[in-house]
């Protein structure tokens, strides 16, 4: 694990950039940073613009732009090279997170007045849509789809909502997705699942793509964080999931499973945000304790501590291929078993009598 140190207040988002050679961070002391991985040295420094904490950074895919939404009711885009501010968007109320489109177009940025999604022209810097009353309590965060067609947005108030660009309309509505506040969400890449985070300590896997949810509900992952759950972030091909929380704990999880891989535990304070690398290597947390810290899970399988808890954990269930039973796999069988021990048994069983042993002959 490294710790990297350079803001002077927590420090509430991080996001690896740069094909995984930098990552940037914003924080309440005002700033955003540019970090070098390798040196772990600061590049860039980008202050002396918002006057309140900086509630959230996000980056346009090539790079080039950085987007920062701030308490001071401002929407910020800089030129990322050279830390010039391009535009400045003052709107009515906190802003308390933002969101750049895959395409770089838009920007989607939530307000505590009037529970409000305000959708903003990236290019003239001008509101296209602000959708007031959207949500009945504060909007804790908004997020475009990878498609740039739909917006989601969570809330205070356990709801989670999906506008759609194209209709001007909410198309989805999930009433008590959560029991208490949502704090984060965020679209798988291929854009079938979306995860939400909450208080309730819980988080949830909704498979928004095909509607199952509307039948079966979601996945729910629980019973990992002993605290609020605060950020979670999908790996790039959506089979691992990251999650942070006010225990001061890192979680990584299988979906595919619905199961917990991993605990991770260094921060001195609250983790307010979490990243993943694209190439599932790594980890970076950004807490309340004023620091981010880089965890390497390459070859966490083979930690002591990760062993001990898988026996403690017990099995996973699965389905067999052939008789379509569940079935219990444990941490030391192969991962890629595919049918249960009476199926094995009885294809072993079957290859054996076709081919018989010679008899035994008479001495």
């Amino acid at each position: 694990m490294r710790v990297f140190r350079g803001h002077t207040k927590a420090v509430n988002c991080c996001h690896f950039c740069f094909e995984d050679s930098k990552f940037l961070s914003s924080s309440h002391d005002c700033t955003a940073k540019l970090w070098d991985i390798s040196s772990g040295r600061v590049i860039h420094v980008y202050g002396n613009e918002h006057t309140a904490l900086i509630s959230e950074c996000t980056l346009t895919s090539d790079n080039e732009r950085m987007i920062t939404s701030s308490y001071d009711k401002t929407v910020k885009c800089w030129d990322l090279p050279t830390g010039k501010v391009l535009w400045s968007v003052s709107l009515d109320g906190l802003v308390t997170s933002c969101n750049v489109s895959v395409d770089g177009k838009l920007v989607a940025c939530s307000l505590d007045v009037k529970n409000a999604v305000c959708i903003i022209d990236a290019t003239t810097a001008s509101a296209v849509t602000c959708l007031n009353g959207h949500h009945s309590s504060t909007v804790t965060r908004c997020q475009f789809d990878p498609e740039n067609q739909r917006v989601c947005s969570v809330s205070s108030d356990g709801t989670t909502k999906l506008w759609d660009m194209v209709a001007q309309r909410t198309v989805i509505t999930i009433n008590q997705a959560h029991s208490n506040v949502i704090s984060d969400c965020d679209f798988s890449l291929n854009g079938r699942f979306l995860c939400t985070a909450s208080w309730d300590k819980s988080l949830k896997l909704w498979d928004i793509n095909t509607g199952e949810f509307r039948h079966r509900g979601p996945n729910t992952l629980q019973g990992v964080h002993k605290g609020c759950i605060s950020a979670c972030e999908f790996s790039k091909d959506s089979s691992i999931l990251v999650s942070g929380g006010y225990d001061k704990t890192i979680a990584l999880w299988d979906v595919d499973a619905a199961s917990k891989k991993l605990v991770l535990k260094g921060h001195e304070d609250w983790i307010l945000d979490v990243s993943l690398s694209a190439n599932k290597q790594w980890i970076l947390s950004s807490s309340k304790d004023a620091t981010l810290r880089m965890w390497d899970i390459q070859n966490h399988e083979q930690i002591p501590a990760v062993i001990e808890n898988k026996k403690a954990i017990g099995p996973r269930m699965a389905q067999c291929e052939q008789c379509e039973k569940l079935f219990a796999v444990m941490h030391w069988d192969d991962s890629k078993l595919t049918t249960c021990v009476f199926c094995r048994r009885a294809r072993s069983s079957t290859s054996k009598n076709a081919f018989p042993l010679p008899p035994v002959p008479n001495i």
